[in-house]
């Protein structure tokens, strides 16, 4: 049956175009609205049927094709993006970057190629996305956001990206033309300009260009954080005409002077029982330089490794406690300089969070993120830049005896490294034993059966693990710089399964498998980024920690009702995912993943996480749920 409007003859679309039903809501006897005063004059144009029609995406291609730009300024931008080495742009579609996003897909031979377009369907996924392959490796890839509100729903993402100083750009589309004058501001960066690294806004293509080559830099200089640069739809769309690509001029990244240099060398050569505590460097290159740093001077090592990426590898024959404690020398390079353990200069990046003001248009200093507290032995530089210069060093001042006493040294650390990791394992066996065969599924079992699955192939696990009880630090071994991509800078739920994602990306063409022992109240925040993994054909294997509730508010809450003396029975109300329970198989299938479960029976576990560890070896996702322990 029409409804009441269509029988007068007029259609909704007209009735919200024509500005009737401003005059019905603001009221009025006889159909005559009363004068408005105050604000309320300043009324907004309504929308043209144009601007209707193109929001609602039923814009008719105009009958004579004029090409709007021989050389399109997006073209340029796209081409500055590919000269940075930028793989990938995340984005959920919007009018305010159709430029650039058409460039993105039709310029350059191949198309649509460094980068690629990835689709994601939630702005705080695709900035999710970038973190997990920055984490992955050491570099940024881009994500475009529509307006202000693109900009908010990616806000939470950012935020943690900021905390967790991961390299990310992000290209705000602003169209100051377009009718919902909600979705554009003078100032959009003002909105995450508190947790953003630096930002900008370009009046000039040409200035455009520049900013982008900057917000890269500032990405990646330590501390590492994300920008943003803010680009008009008309900017996009200008004709650029013979105007060339600015050259790029990477940033410098401070180091430490020669003196400090040479201390450090002659410290780590004269030390009996020299250490190193490493923390997480900038690149893979930086865990390279660490390992020829250790190596050559036979110092043992304590490694983040099993607790975030960029660090020294777990097994490495030096890694580990050592032939004793009694360390004479500790170096720290990008670790705690506050570490009453360190007995030398601790290399890291230092920085306030002392904001500075930025006007419309303007380029602002960076802002950045607080790290550790300071100790009283750093030294203000990047270790990754700076390992080369100890070096070389060493190299020049160290003596036959020395070099002899390096290698009786490591020959003693892989002796007593691998008795230790015997003794670790076994215990930790020991205690992983309880509930073994029990159901809901123990997750210690879950980790120690698919150890074996993957300890042969080149993996990353993707997920914060605080809530599945980390066993992988002490089951797996930890080698390669992307094998655990750490905890969320803020601890903020929903970012699991798009990090994966990001960093499935980054192993796609690698040869490489990322496993996600996603948390089910995580998931039900974004869930898209399942399709994003299907559609990409990315190689992830998501195995579902589905303890059906928030468990660690069902602790909390049961502590206070405990300690106010009221019983604990009701505390599964409002923190448990049940009456429904949630069919985390069926919804995957739903976005196309192939996926199985849900699983209770332990028995069972082993041969379904085979199945889905060959489905992403032959780069398909796959999903397992499986029903477990709460923690």
């Amino acid at each position: 049956m029409p409804d009441k409007d269509q029988q007068s003859g007029l259609t909704r679309r007209a009735f919200i175009g024509s500005g009737a039903g401003a005059v019905t809501l603001l009221g009025g006897a006889g159909g005559a609205a009363a004068e408005p005063e105050g604000p309320a004059a300043l009324a907004v144009p309504a929308p043209t049927a144009a601007q209707l029609a193109r929001d609602v995406g039923e814009a008719v291609p105009p009958t004579e094709i004029r090409r709007a730009a021989k050389r399109p300024g997006s073209d340029l931008m796209v081409q500055v993006l590919k000269d940075l080495g930028i793989e990938f742009v995340a984005a959920n579609p919007a009018s305010s970057f159709e430029g650039l996003q058409e460039s993105i897909v039709n310029y350059g031979d191949p198309p649509n190629a460094m980068p690629e377009l990835i689709t994601a369907l939630h702005e705080e996924s695709a900035v999710d996305m970038a973190q997990g392959y920055a984490r992955s490796e050491g570099r940024p890839m881009a994500v475009m956001l529509h307006g202000t509100i693109g900009l908010q729903h990616a806000s939470m993402a950012i935020y943690q990206a900021f905390h967790g100083m991961t390299p990310v750009v992000m290209i705000v589309g602003r169209d100051d033309g377009f009718f919902l004058q909600q979705q554009t501001a003078n100032d959009i960066a003002g909105i995450a300009r508190a947790f953003t690294k630096w930002d900008a806004h370009p009046h000039t293509l040409e200035q455009a260009l520049l900013d982008l080559q900057q917000a890269y830099n500032e990405a990646i200089t330590p501390p590492c954080g994300p920008t943003l640069v803010v680009i008009d739809a008309e900017l996009q769309k200008e004709e650029a005409g013979d105007l060339a690509l600015p050259a790029y001029r990477p940033p410098a990244f401070p180091v430490i002077d020669r003196d400090d240099a040479r201390a450090i060398a002659e410290g780590l050569l004269r030390a009996r029982n020299p250490r190193i505590h490493v923390g997480r460097l900038r690149t893979p290159e930086g865990v390279r330089r660490a390992v020829e740093l250790a190596e050559l001077v036979g110092a043992s090592v304590r490694t983040d490794a099993a607790t975030g990426p960029m660090s020294f590898p777990q097994r490495h024959p030096q890694s580990g406690p050592g032939t004793g404690t009694d360390y004479d020398y500790v170096l720290g390079l990008e670790t705690d300089g506050a570490d009453a353990s360190i007995r030398g200069p601790t290399v890291r990046t230092l920085a306030s969070r002392d904001a500075t003001g930025i006007g419309f248009g303007g380029v602002r200093e960076p802002v950045l993120p607080q790290r550790t507290m300071p100790g009283k032995n750093d030294l203000q530089a990047d270790a990754e830049a700076s390992i080369p210069l100890i070096v070389a060093e060493i190299m020049r001042i160290r003596s036959e005896a020395e070099v002899r006493s390096s290698g009786a040294r490591i020959a003693r650390h892989r002796a007593a490294n691998r008795a230790a990791r015997r003794a670790e394992l076994e215990a930790a066996l020991a205690a992983r034993r309880t509930g073994w065969n029990g159901s809901p599924v123990s997750l210690a079992r879950l980790y120690a059966e698919l150890w074996p699955l993957i300890m042969d192939e080149d993996w990353c696990l993707s997920s914060p693990t605080v809530f599945s009880s980390r066993h992988h630090q002490v089951l797996w071994d930890h080698d390669r710089p992307w094998s655990h991509l750490g905890m969320h800078g803020a601890g903020g739920i929903g970012y699991c399964i798009g990090a994966s994602a990001g960093a499935a990306l980054a192993a796609r063409a690698r040869n490489r498998i990322v496993i996600n022992i996603q948390c089910d109240g995580d998931l039900n925040y974004a869930p898209g980024s399942l399709w994003t993994a299907a559609h990409h054909r990315l190689p992830l294997l998501t195995i579902m920690h589905n303890n059906r509730g928030y468990h660690q508010e069902v602790m909390y809450l049961q502590y206070m009702a405990g300690v106010r003396g009221r019983g604990t029975d009701r505390m599964h109300i409002g923190t448990t995912l049940r009456e429904p329970y949630i069919d985390y198989a069926r919804l995957a299938a739903a976005y196309g993943m192939d996926s199985e479960g849900p699983i209770s029976d332990p028995e069972l576990l082993a041969p379904a996480l085979e199945r889905g560890v060959a489905a992403v070896k032959a780069g398909r996702p796959y999903l397992v749920d499986v029903i477990t322990q709460p923690r």
